[in-house]
């Protein structure tokens, strides 16, 4: 036998997949069931992750729970779950993670769905319900069904609903019969009362009632005698309730530790009156607790204590601890005051005599020591006992002196300033008490001790002008500054001028006219003194100070003898605050230095005229005349008051010479309207012819000779007249308005439109032109084209008061309240927008709001004089006499000359005669109530 190598029966035995790559997906062991595993020390799984999953050996649960969720898949996914157009009613990508892109589309998704379900969702309501109607028809509840039934239990009687049977209970029958036999316990007070006579008494069984039936014993109470006596019943329970108080009454000391009599009021009082939580009570406590316990020498954790058991009703508690915190500080008054105040008034006077023992210096102490006392004697005694012990308290002395008569007041005060000679205070009470010449020895004193105070000085002065030394007066105020001054006291001119406004108010005049004239002229630049004293006066009479305001007026005028505008404003303050005879004396003042000055002329001759003193106010005009020769305004003045004062020739005759030496437009124009007046209507015309020529660009002379030629009939010649002055004067807007009045007038409303369309062509942006045009449309009947114009009006003028105030009329009754709140957006100050509003609050019979607002709207323009004229007819319909009469006296005082109703009276030539009060009374016939 041959010899085989070795290497040759090795290569023999190998098998043929050594040495060769796995094949795809191969695991070793896996076919004998060797599947790899963990230990500690390996790092990472024993498997591959792509690996063939074995549940061989895992355990039986684990395999059931697979096994169900395979089921739902299967289930989910199976064929009776799909739809051909919805697809798998189940998820199919459950178990994959929920994130960000799928929230977003989850939300897509369900906003289609909601809107998709809106559109149908009022049809399928309304399908739903008709189905539930159908459905509630054929078959109807059990109580629709016998409904009828139950209105017929009306006519069942309240015995007949009584006596119903109900099956298995008998006792609700018994409960629902009120005749029923039933008892009823009985209070003691009652059969006490009832048991007063002799008689027997018993309870009825039937009632319940004690009554006193003689003979009759009361059922279930057996006694030897066969009755109860009750009143031995009482008394016996009443004796026992003594024996038990009595018990519990100990005497220790003569003090009853339990009141029998106020035991029940007592239990009343420990009810707490804090309502909050109980949790912040106890918080509370252990907190000021901890703060008393750390530092057992700081005063307000012991108030806030005391005050947090008073507050909690445990006030004996907050007493204990006050009176704790006083032994660990006893020097600390408000501990000791706060003591007093918990402590009952008798207790209280203890604990604050303690509390001055302890703090002898401390003024409130014997403050609230006087206070706890009750009668005088005792008081005045504390406060003597504690200027003893402090003599310098200025507050201790007033309070004491307050407790005295004048002549005891007067010794104490003695006193204090010697104790206090730096109060001024007491100072002044001690001069306010004693004679002239004992004060003056006061003041005089007092200035030695408190030489830097100006109220001493102010004083002395105020003394020597009650003692009739006016001449002296003037030489303290004089010495005072300059004592002030030499003790560096800064001279404040605004706390001089508020110490001269307190002297008038105290009837020192001459004083505050002193002050005034001395501190005047005090830290004032020169070019800045006309303006600045100009504003002291106005202040003093807004403050009511109006000697002040004189005194200024007249440092003022002397510092200032032709400055005119300073001698109308003394003027005007006169006029409004002064007399007559003031106002005449300083008018003579000022037209004696300002002779050119025609207003001062004027307001003198009118003075004398309101008086009544005709050939006075003459002869002030000639004074005036001689001052100013051609003065048109004194010219017209002196006609005017021949002309009230009914000279109507002498007033032709100075309105000729008028013409003659000044020729001017308004000399024309009073020459011919005061013809007019007196009815000559040609002598007028003729007039105004020849003025027209001479002044034609005067628009009111072209106005009267139209209004003239109008009452003579003479319409075309009126239309020429206005078209004449149009094409001289094309700015003047009530040219325009009586062209356009006079064309409605000939019902030739096309020509008026036209004139007013020509008038905004020339005048843009004017709210009366479009105004009338609206009126036109409005009396015409064209409501719609009325509105159609309001509405491009307001486009062209937003602002205007006058639209606005029309526009809220023009809307229907529900809507006036919104245009009204739009027009005061727009217009908020305008007087014819508040007018409008006042009016539609009295159409809604708001009588206060619509007087504020009549209040608000002559306030803002008190010459508005429509406004005036409503006001009044509204306190005619709704105030009282003392209300019309006080308006019609502030419409004098405010004298309004314009407004569209006001000026369709005053402008009247019938009227020209009329007074402000005249005018008022004829405007409030005209105009309409709102509705």
């Amino acid at each position: 036998m041959a010899h085989i190598p070795a290497a040759t029966l090795g290569n023999k035995n190998k098998k043929h997949f050594l040495g060769v790559p796995a094949p795809l997906g191969y695991v070793a062991g896996v076919g004998r069931g060797a599947t790899g595993f963990t230990t500690r020390s390996d790092i990472g799984p024993a498997r591959d992750a792509n690996d063939v999953s074995d549940d061989r050996h895992a355990p039986p649960a684990a395999k059931r729970k697979k096994k169900e969720e395979e089921e739902e898949d299967d289930e989910d996914l199976n064929d009776s779950n799909y739809d051909e157009f919805s697809g798998y009613s189940g998820s199919l990508f459950s178990k994959d993670p929920y994130d960000k892109d799928d929230a977003e589309a989850d939300a897509i998704y369900e906003s289609i769905d909601k809107r998709m379900d809106e559109k149908r969702k009022e049809y399928r309501e309304k399908r739903l319900k008709e189905d539930l109607e159908r459905y509630r028809q054929e078959r109807p509840k059990i109580q629709q069904q016998f409904s009828d039934l139950k209105r017929n239990l009306i006519a069942v009687s309240e015995e007949e609903w009584a006596n119903l049977p109900e099956v298995g209970d008998s006792r609700n029958k018994k409960q629902r019969n009120p005749r029923a036999e039933k008892f009823t316990p009985l209070p003691d007070s009652v059969l006490s009362r009832s048991l007063g006579g002799e008689s027997g008494t018993a309870i009825d069984g039937r009632s319940g009632l004690a009554s006193m039936i003689p003979g009759v014993a009361t059922p279930g109470m057996l006694t030897p005698s066969g009755d109860l006596d009750l009143r031995k019943i009482g008394q016996a329970r009443n004796t026992l309730m003594n024996v038990k108080l009595s018990q519990v009454s100990d005497s220790v000391a003569g003090q009853t530790v339990v009141d029998p009599k106020g035991y029940l009021t007592d239990l009343q009082s420990m009810i707490p009156t804090y309502g909050g939580d109980i949790n912040d009570i106890k918080k509370a406590r252990m907190l000021l607790k901890s703060v008393r316990e750390t530092n057992p020498y700081h005063p307000p954790a012991w108030i806030a204590s005391a005050r947090l058991e008073e507050v909690t009703g445990k006030l004996q508690m907050a007493r204990n601890l006050i009176m704790r915190g006083c032994e660990q500080n006893p020097q600390s008054e408000d501990l000791w005051l706060e003591a007093a105040r918990l402590q009952p008034p008798d207790t209280a006077k203890g604990v604050i005599a303690q509390a001055a023992r302890r703090i002898p210096t401390s003024v409130r102490i014997w403050i609230k020591a006087a206070d706890l006392e009750t009668e005088p004697k005792a008081k005045r005694r504390v406060f003597r006992k504690a200027l003893e012990h402090i003599p310098n308290s200025v507050r201790l002395w007033k309070a004491a002196v307050e407790m005295e008569n004048p002549e005891d007041a007067k010794i104490l005060l003695s006193r204090a300033v010697e104790c206090c000679g730096t109060s001024v205070e007491l100072w002044l009470a001690l001069a306010r008490l004693e004679t002239y010449e004992n004060a003056r020895k006061v003041l005089n004193k007092a200035r030695e001790k408190i030489p830097t105070d100006r109220q001493i000085w102010t004083t002395a002065a105020k003394l020597e002008e009650a003692n009739g030394n006016n001449h002296m007066v003037e030489k303290i105020i004089d010495r005072a500054l300059s004592s002030l001054s030499a003790n560096g006291v800064e001279i404040n001119r605004d706390q001089w001028l508020q110490e001269a406004i307190e002297a008038e108010k105290s009837g020192a005049i001459k004083c505050c006219q002193a002050i005034v004239r001395a501190v005047i002229a005090t830290g004032i630049d020169e070019e800045d003194r006309k303006q600045t004293w100009i504003d002291d006066a106005e202040n003093c009479a807004k403050e009511g100070a109006y000697e002040c305001a004189r005194a200024v007026y007249g440092y003022a005028l002397s510092e200032f003898p032709s400055k005119k505008s300073i001698w109308l404003r003394a003027a005007y303050f006169e006029k409004n605050h002064g007399t007559r005879e003031s106002l005449e004396t300083l008018l003579q003042k000022a037209v004696a230095h300002c002779p050119q000055s025609e207003v001062l002329w004027l307001m003198g001759a009118k003075s004398k005229w309101l008086a009544g003193d005709v050939p006075a106010a003459r002869g002030i005009l000639s004074l005036a005349f001689q001052a100013n020769p051609n003065s048109e305004d004194i010219w017209l003045a002196a006609v005017k008051l021949e002309s009230e004062n009914a000279e109507y020739e002498r007033a032709r005759r100075l309105l000729a010479k008028a013409r003659a030496s000044a020729p001017t437009p308004r000399v024309m124009m009073k020459s011919a309207k005061l013809e007019w007046a007196l009815n000559n209507l040609d002598e007028a015309l003729s007039l105004l012819e020849d003025a027209v020529k001479v002044f034609p660009e005067f628009a009111k002379l072209w106005m009267m000779k139209g209004q003239i030629e109008e009452q003579k009939q003479l319409l075309e010649r009126a239309a020429e007249s206005y078209n004449a002055g149009l094409k001289r004067c094309p700015n003047s807007i009530p040219l325009w308005l009586l062209l356009a009045a006079l064309e409605e007038k000939r019902n030739l409303l096309t020509k008026a439109r036209s004139v007013l369309e020509r008038g905004r062509l020339k005048n843009p942006k004017n709210a009366l032109l479009w105004l009338a045009a609206i009126r036109i449309e409005i009396r015409a009947g064209m409501k719609d084209m009325a509105n159609t114009l309001m509405a491009r009006a307001l486009q062209d003028c937003p602002t205007a008061g006058e639209l606005w105030a029309e526009s809220i009329f023009l809307e229907a009754r529900p809507q006036r309240k919104t245009k009204s709140v739009d027009a005061l957006k727009k217009c908020e100050h305008d007087p014819h927008v508040l007018l409008a509003v006042s009016k539609l609050f009295w159409s809604e019979r708001k009588l206060q709001k619509c007087r504020d607002w009549f209040n608000r709207t002559i306030k803002i323009d008190p010459d508005f004089g429509d406004a005036w004229a409503n006001f009044y007819k509204f306190e005619l319909q709704h105030g009282t006499e003392q209300q019309q009469q006080e308006l019609i006296e502030r419409c004098n005082a405010a004298e309004p000359k314009h407004g569209e109703e006001w000026c369709k009276v005053s402008k009247n030539i019938a009227n020209w005669c009329f007074k402000t009060e005249d005018v008022l009374k004829a405007v409030v016939r005209h105009i309409p109530t709102p509705i």
